[in-house]
């Protein structure tokens, strides 16, 4: 099973010679996406990590883009071009927007698509992105998929580097969404559909240490965002992918203080957000896979910042960081959101759970899945959430980050209005309520 574009220590630009081209592109104009949208179509986001064999995600797409009759355009501009694939001549081992674009046709295909073709833009087909015949292949087209990589690329390829406003192309796709398409995409292929300060790249660990910085970085650790954001078709939140599996609820939480958001939605891989109506009074989100989309709400988050000392930090100082009255829900299949009410609805079939177990939640050293840690497990956060979930002997818990540089401490909380819910009557799969503080610990 092929699973192209996974690696946890991609930086999401490919450095400062991406960051050049970027620059470099002449700013041909047609659509300023710095307005808000209001569309009348669907957007199908995937944390990553989506499998060939997942029927649920694949299947929604599809009929959300007409069913036997669909036609699917493949944007995968986002990975490395032909020329620069030393294994382009080789399909079975290839990993470039072209070879990458016929597979995942032929997965829509597989799927019951009754067409699917890639668009031929990428780093190597730069002037295709206003080609007419491009547009009019893109017209013809009923969904989109945009497939992951490094998003910095689907910047250059599609919004004018710099300029940040519409190809002729990526217009094209905005007008069809607006019309009813579906859109989708996985890992950075979610990433792009963001509005402004879409994330760039960093681990929960040194963005809770060191915040966040607008840009592209060489430093896989570092936290970096595009001020701009992406396409901006979904807008009501910040996007992040790979969360659970990596670790980066911190990294999350830390980008939305910083540039001023007030809701995330955090993607897991294989599983989908399906955003009904972006943009628009009637945008409705519900949640399709076999994991989850965790949703912080920091609209009664406090930030609390001490004056700095002489120490080990990066610049010399230490100084005191924290974060409390975040409210955490986590969607499994089915479940449903109202963005305007900020309220989740858990699918037909699962009900309030009561805690049964007297177990005492088990200890977390390593709440982020650090990197560094190589007995570190992945979806620690949520596992350590799941577990007071469960438990009636407790009302809050504590799990702290593997580093120690300072400590981070995150502090779960039973909080009046939480409820788990679950399919099964024993295991709690649906959270709703739950605080979350962060604090630090200078050793």
């Amino acid at each position: 099973m092929r699973t192209p574009f996974r690696s946890r220590r991609t930086v999401l630009t490919g450095g400062a010679a991406a960051l050049v081209l970027t620059l470099a592109i002449s700013p041909n104009a047609t659509a300023d996406t710095s307005r808000p949208s209001r569309q009348g179509g669907s957007l199908v986001l995937v944390g990553g990590g989506l499998k060939d064999d997942n029927s649920q995600v694949y299947g929604e797409i599809i009929e959300r883009a007409g069913g036997a009759r669909a036609r699917i355009g493949v944007i995968t501009a986002s990975s490395v071009p032909a020329s620069q694939d030393p294994y382009a001549d080789d399909p079975d081992t290839c990993s470039n927007s072209a070879c990458n674009g016929a597979y995942y046709s032929e997965v829509f295909e597989r799927h019951g698509a009754a067409d699917a073709q890639w668009i031929p833009v990428d780093l190597d087909h730069i002037a295709n992105a206003d080609s007419e015949a491009v547009v009019r292949q893109v017209n013809s087209m009923s969904g989109f998929f945009f497939g992951g990589g490094d998003q910095s690329r689907y910047l250059t390829t599609l919004l004018n580097g710099a300029a940040h406003r519409d190809s002729k192309v990526l217009a094209a796709i905005r007008a069809k969404l607006a019309a009813g398409a579906v859109v989708s995409g996985s890992s950075a292929g979610a990433q792009i559909t963001a509005g402004a300060h879409m994330v760039t790249g960093g681990e929960s660990y040194e963005g809770l240490r060191d915040g966040s910085s607008p840009g592209y970085f060489e430093d896989a650790t570092r936290l970096g965002y595009e001020p701009k954001g992406g396409f901006g078709f979904l807008r009501s939140g910040l996007i992040d992918t790979h969360t659970g599996a990596y670790g980066r609820e911190g990294r999350v939480m830390r980008l939305a203080v910083d540039t001023g958001q007030d809701r995330v939605y955090a993607l897991e891989e294989n599983t989908a957000l399906l955003v009904e109506n972006p943009g628009g009074p009637q945008e409705r989100v519900r949640v399709l896979g076999p994991r989850g989309v965790a949703v912080f709400d920091l609209r009664r988050a406090r930030v609390h910042e001490g004056p700095k000392t002489a120490g080990r930090s990066l610049d010399g100082n230490q100084a005191t960081w924290s974060l409390s009255g975040v409210r955490y829900d986590y969607l499994t299949n089915g479940d449903r959101y109202d963005p305007r009410l900020r309220l989740t609805l858990p699918a037909h079939g699962k009900r309030p759970l009561a805690p049964r177990s007297t177990t005492p939640v088990p200890d977390n050293t390593d709440v982020f899945h650090s990197a560094a840690n190589p007995a570190g497990a992945p979806y620690s956060f949520l596992t350590t959430a799941r577990a007071l979930a469960a438990t009636r002997a407790q009302r809050m818990a504590e799990a702290t980050s593997y580093e120690d540089g300072p400590r981070f401490t995150v502090t779960f909380v039973k909080s009046p209005g939480f409820a788990a819910w679950s399919g099964d009557g024993a295991t709690p799969q649906t959270l709703t309520g739950l605080r979350i503080h962060v604090s630090d610990r200078w050793s």
